[in-house]
């Protein structure tokens, strides 16, 4: 007997009720990826166990896709991270593009920036005028590879340069021959040399001819032993899966005559939102070194993103051979040099990242840290000495300089929110972000010892007392009298303050590369050790008598504090920033 719906049974979804409908866009104009016949390929079992080696083209692929380029104080602070950071291989420029990237090149070279164990990397188009210039920029470098590229694939070669495949390998070995010629003429003996090839856009290339131009190349090069030929494959423009994209690699691997003397490259692209997936497969497939950005900086979609693949491999505890455990400053850095906003959602390092604001999240997150602490003590060990296993949190966040209170204890979204709309419709004051967290865990405590509603009133009476002392509520060990700040001609600040210490009248002096620099000098000589970590001002109010709020973060003694100042003036206004999270510190 066959079972009756009872009455008010929702009826059952099923396929069929959702039919799609096309999209009514013009598919036609596009055509399908050319897949590789690799029956047997290797590549799906293999893992990544060690880290490739790296090469950062922030300088050059990241510099060149700005609005507004880096200038050289910028290019240098991106190269000094990049070294700090432990990059042993860095392309800094395009030297025959123009006297910008030339002069660079030279600067570092001739003030002895470039470490003995790094190798910088320029690249040129394969032009005797522009290789000659190239070479040149090189002279008196320890380590150098030039990079030669030219166009192979077939929308190139019938669009733009109307050649033949034959001519568009000739480009490529007079090419290769000339790099070889100017490096003989020009370079001398203390100047390790290397060559690095690429066939533009090796992803759209037909293999057969990217192996034939390629072996080619290598022709001219000779690689052996001792004298490695780099030959990168560029996926300029995403075109396919990454699973088609480490078919094409295998295949290069497979076929390439004298592979064990040649490093294969991978230079991906995010046009499909997969050059991450893109590179690691490659690595699977036998590709030996990854070309790349910190956060994916590059043209259109940008490059690969260098920090989430080396952070990938610290998340499956393979040593990733870049520094990454202070996130925040190569952010901040990154943002300074590029003139562009890393996502709060960006992998790794994003302010939101590690953030839950989710209750259920809050509460497995708690769990996992104490079940963490318990499973450490029943071991005799510490937690750090313990696999990591937090839910939610795909690694520890202090080993990336992160602290836990944003993570542990975190208002709900609008919680914050609510809290920075009050300050701003009602105050004016427009917190950053990480500002903004700081306080709202402030209110937090309140609100758990107190219970009940904070009124917008209320939130301002806590601001007040724990960023603006005044004379009816005096706290900290400073408060600012006046200051004046005069600049040398070569650009450095000096600067007088008049302050009460510890109820003393004191004058305070320091030097440095503005008034906060020269502050934070000042302060060094009573003892106070303050780092700047982040700055931001603006107006509260507009006309002649316009006041500012200035608001800095700061590393105080190991802790991390942000101070808020309102004044007329911007300059009073930083240092009385300054002096609240100095305060704070000591609260």
């Amino acid at each position: 007997m066959s079972q009756q719906p009872f009455v008010g049974r929702p009826t059952p979804i099923t396929n069929a009720t959702h039919t799609q409908k096309t999209s009514g866009m013009p598919i036609h104009k596009y055509g399908s990826y050319e897949q590789v016949d690799i029956p047997d390929r290797t590549w799906p079992d293999a893992r990544v166990t060690k880290a490739p080696r790296w090469l950062s083209t922030d300088l050059r692929d990241g510099n060149q896709s700005l609005i507004d380029p880096m200038t050289p104080a910028r290019k240098r602070e991106m190269f000094d991270l990049l070294v700090r950071m432990g990059y042993k291989e860095i392309e800094v420029g395009f030297p025959s593009s123009g006297e910008t990237d030339f002069a660079f090149v030279r600067s570092i070279i001739e003030e002895g920036a470039i470490p003995d164990d790094v190798t910088i990397s320029v690249l040129t188009q394969a032009r005797e005028d522009l290789i000659e210039r190239t070479v040149e920029s090189l002279v008196g470098a320890k380590r150098a590879t030039v990079h030669l590229y030219n166009a192979t694939a077939p929308t190139f070669r019938r669009v733009v340069f109307r050649g033949s495949k034959e001519q568009i390998k000739q480009i490529a070995v007079d090419g290769t021959r000339l790099v070889m010629e100017y490096a003989d003429k020009l370079l001398g003996p203390e100047t390790t040399f290397g060559y690095q090839y690429s066939p533009e856009i090796f992803t759209d290339t037909e293999l057969d001819f990217a192996l034939e131009v390629c072996e080619a190349v290598c022709d001219v090069w000779q690689p052996a032993e001792g004298r490695e030929i780099i030959l990168n494959l560029p996926a300029t423009v995403e075109r396919s899966t990454p699973s088609t994209h480490a078919d094409r690699f295998e295949w290069m691997a497979r076929n390439l005559t004298r592979r064990a003397h040649i490093c294969i490259s991978v230079h991906p692209h995010n046009d499909r939102g997969t050059a991450v997936a893109a590179a690691e497969l490659a690595l699977m497939a036998g590709a030996d070194r990854i070309e790349g950005c910190l956060f994916g900086q590059g043209e259109r979609t940008g490059n690969v993103d260098l920090i989430t693949l080396g952070m990938n491999l610290f998340s499956q505890g393979i040593d990733p051979q870049i520094d990454f455990s202070q996130i925040d400053e190569i952010r901040r850095t990154s943002e300074y040099c590029n003139q562009m906003e890393v996502h709060p959602r960006h992998p790794y390092a994003g302010d939101l990242v590690y953030t839950a604001f989710s209750g259920s999240h809050q509460d497995a997150i708690k769990k996992g840290f104490d079940a963490m602490e318990a499973d450490a003590a029943a071991a005799g060990k510490t937690v750090d000495d313990i696999e990591w296993a937090v839910p939610y949190l795909p690694i520890d966040p202090k080993d990336v300089g992160r602290s836990y209170e944003a993570v542990i204890r975190v208002n709900s979204q609008s919680g914050k929110g609510g809290i920075a709309y009050v300050l701003k419709n009602d105050h004016k004051l427009d917190l950053p972000r990480r500002m903004q967290i700081e306080f709202s865990r402030i209110i937090q405590a309140k609100t758990d010892s107190e219970g009940g509603e904070v009124t917008p009133k209320a939130i301002w009476s806590v601001f007040e007392d724990e960023y603006l002392p005044n004379p009816e509520n005096p706290w900290g060990r400073i408060q600012l009298r006046s200051g004046s700040t005069a600049t040398d001609k070569d650009g450095t600040d000096t600067l007088t303050v008049e302050a009460v210490v510890d109820g003393v009248e004191t004058v305070l002096d320091g030097t440095g590369n503005g008034p906060i620099s020269a502050f934070f000098d000042a302060l060094a000589g009573i003892g106070i050790d303050a780092r700047l970590l982040d700055y931001s001002e603006h107006t509260m109010s507009e006309g002649a008598s316009a006041v500012a709020a200035s608001y800095i973060e700061c590393a105080i003694d190991g802790r991390v504090l942000w101070g808020i100042g309102i004044d007329a003036n911007t300059t009073r206004a930083s240092l009385k920033a300054v002096i609240s999270a100095v305060n704070r510190a000591g609260r």
